[in-house]
């Protein structure tokens, strides 16, 4: 099971940095914003689902050799939810009434929640990786 839980956990992590740096940033460079932006609106919950579900993968998988680790990537499936739910719409209605400042706000709140969810996972999989050498 060390070599299921490692690519689970690598996934996610890579799966993050990849939806965060890449395909974000693409297509908004690659699109006109009046398609890039309802574009990633479909996207997101997309990768909510993605963080969620594998997330809680690698948990389960890690869970054996590194409780610890474990608990870091159950911590990114369970607070994943509340930002898909309800951060999610909050920040799509700011867009829609068009008020600026406050999607300014929410969205780098979204955005410090992918990275601390981005440094968490990268925690757990150096951790993980460690304690498995070891």
């Amino acid at each position: 099971m060390l070599v299921p839980a490692l690519l689970a956990t690598s996934l996610l992590f890579g799966g993050m940095v990849l939806y965060s740096f890449g395909f974000a940033a693409f297509l908004f460079t690659a699109l006109p914003a009046n398609v890039a932006g309802p574009t990633i609106r479909r996207a997101f919950p997309h990768f909510y689902m993605f963080v969620m579900l594998s997330a809680a993968a690698a948990a389960g998988l890690v869970w054996a050799h590194d409780a610890a680790a474990a608990g870091l990537l159950a911590l990114i499936a369970v607070t994943t939810l509340p930002a898909r739910q309800m951060l999610m719409p909050v920040i799509n209605r700011a867009t829609d009434e068009g008020a600026k400042a406050r999607f300014k706000w929410l969205h780098g709140l979204s955005v410090a929640i992918t990275l601390v969810h981005i440094g968490l996972a990268g925690l757990a999989m150096t951790r993980f990786l460690t304690m498995s050498l070891t």
